[in-house]
């Protein structure tokens, strides 16, 4: 059995590479690999603080040291 030869640089008909499945399926690839790329980035970013989020905190102190000293 002989391998098939191609011509250097022509994998596909181009009438394939222009079709309506070939390009949905690079849009559905190009919009998956911005998905990934963004997600690694806020993961590799500190989370931002909220201020909101002091409101809970106690008004009084529940140490046994009142004033906040050791």
């Amino acid at each position: 059995m002989s391998p098939v030869r191609v011509p250097l640089g022509i994998l596909f008909d181009e009438s394939i590479l222009q079709s309506p499945f070939v390009n949905v399926l690079a849009t559905f690839v190009a919009l998956n690999t911005l998905m990934y790329a963004v997600l690694a980035v806020a993961r590799v970013l500190p989370r931002p603080r909220l201020r909101w989020r002091r409101r809970y905190q106690r008004a009084e102190t529940r140490s046994i040291y009142p004033d906040g000293r050791r």
